[in-house]
């Protein structure tokens, strides 16, 4: 036992030898002394301390004063369906976006239902993504590979993320099929694999057409070139997602699960046709709440799309006064809506419910928690992280909320029967984006939304964690 000390104390010379010789700035032994003089060792502390050892923090930190059931009754609630489970995947922007417009569909017809595939258009999500690698490197083959951009680009080459800006280029381009015509595989369900191999193809690609355009190449050598890149990864994912359909034959149901009129052929085009009706772009507008940036004035995010030839992400940048009364007119006309948050906060999965009350961190650690939500922003604390659908508000007597709920792609077992209920403090806090269709919108905010748009770097700390 006294070797053991005497060598314990030699190793603690020596450390503390090293850290005198540490240039300033770094952690010298007067600095170590005081840090651990301010250190207190009550019985109370110890007791936390094998607890938290012990335990989950959450589990610890849960406030049990804010424990109970919430309160499920919603005063503006749009009609309820089928609650639909994204997996181990990021495609939460996808089960948003189609979730919306089963959503409208079942509204319009009344009586029909219907859930679409998000394997058929995750597979062209996928393709148009890895054109969206393979031009952006063509296009800035001649900055060096250490530049902001190309870095960029090969940094994630492929993403399962995205936004509403998705949904709406690719089903224009592909159109739509029924989840019961493309179903689920194993790899769309669980995306890292596949999509880490995939990157690895395009990287490698990518380092060619770099090669061909720095060496002068000719235009169509390289479109040639690409041309065949993007064959090599379609049969990649043929292999992990299925083969999509150009024709298929279904038939409609109601709510009550039995068909509905006779089995009629289809192409993806034509069904999105029949279900969708028009293209979604130009129909809505998209808000964001940044408290870091004016107001009123409209921003596009520079390569935030999901294929090259489409629309990047453009929003009006809106307080949450202005924003709530969007949300609260589109869902008393029955209009689910495509919206984002930072989910992980304050989030009591088993009862599915986001409140800042829910976890006391500031006690269990003897600390603040003092950013506000432009600070937590700014320093990459916080940001869009999880897209769900809008489906529900609770009013108080003068109109203002009280809570909000959402359907989440989490699976029916997950939260509050699949839905997550939110406070409205926590709403403000951590509530990102919306889409809004333009009928629920002002006319000054039209106007306002049609600005020539200050462009923004996908860099920025509110998108590098994108949905």
């Amino acid at each position: 036992m006294k070797k053991k000390l005497f060598f314990l104390s030699i190793g603690l010379s020596l450390v503390l030898a090293a850290s005198a010789q540490a240039p300033q700035g770094g952690i010298s032994p007067q600095m170590l002394q005081e840090i651990v003089r301010q250190q207190t060792t009550t019985a109370a502390d110890r007791a936390l301390r094998n607890a938290i050892a012990a335990n989950a923090i959450d589990n610890l930190a849960q406030n049990h004063l804010n424990a109970g059931e919430p309160d499920t009754h919603f005063s503006v609630e749009t009609r309820s369906q089928s609650i639909t489970d994204q997996k181990s995947s990021g495609r939460c922007w996808m089960f948003s976006g189609l979730n919306v417009l089963r959503a409208n569909f079942a509204q319009r017809t009344d009586s029909l239902t219907i859930e679409f595939s998000q394997d058929y258009l995750f597979f062209w999500d996928q393709l148009e993504k890895s054109n969206l690698f393979l031009q952006g490197v063509i296009d800035t083959a001649r900055k060096p590979i250490d530049d902001q951009r190309v870095q960029f680009f090969f940094k994630k080459p492929l993403s399962d993320g995205g936004t509403f800006c998705g949904v709406a280029d690719l089903t224009a381009k592909y159109g739509l099929v029924p989840k019961a015509v493309m179903p689920e595989t194993f790899s769309s369900d669980n995306t890292s694999r596949m999509s880490r191999l995939i990157d690895s193809k395009l990287r490698e690609f990518g380092l060619q057409l770099r090669d061909m355009v720095t060496q002068g190449r000719k235009a169509s050598d390289i479109e040639k070139a690409k041309t065949q890149m993007l064959a090599t990864v379609y049969h990649m994912l043929v292999l992990t997602l299925g083969e999509p359909p150009t024709q298929f034959t279904y038939t409609f149901r109601g709510k009550n699960g039995k068909p509905v009129g006779e089995a009629r052929q289809f192409t993806p085009q034509t069904f999105y046709q029949e279900v969708v009706g028009q293209p979604l772009n130009g129909t809505f507008i998209m808000v964001m709440n940044d408290p870091r940036r004016p107001y009123y004035k409209t921003y596009e995010v520079e390569y935030d799309r999901h294929t090259y030839d489409g629309h990047n992400w453009r929003y009006l940048n809106l307080p949450m006064e202005d924003i709530e009364p969007l949300a609260i007119a589109s869902l008393k006309d029955g209009q689910k809506l495509y919206s984002s948050y930072d989910v992980a906060k304050f989030l009591d999965r088993k009862r599915g419910l986001c409140d800042l009350r829910n976890f006391d961190y500031e006690s269990l650690f003897g600390t603040t928690f003092g950013m506000n939500k432009a600070q937590r922003i700014s320093t990459f604390d916080s940001g869009s992280t999880h897209a769900m659908t809008l489906t529900a508000v609770d009013l108080d007597a003068n109109g203002h909320p009280l809570k909000w709920k959402v359907e989440n792609s989490w699976g029916a077992a997950s939260g509050h029967q699949g839905c997550i209920i939110m406070t409205a403090e926590w709403f403000r806090e951590f509530m990102f984006r919306l889409v809004v269709p333009k009928k629920y919108v002002p006319e000054n905010l039209l106007k306002l939304s049609e600005q020539q748009p200050i462009m923004v770097m996908p860099e920025d700390p509110l998108f590098v964690a994108d949905e």
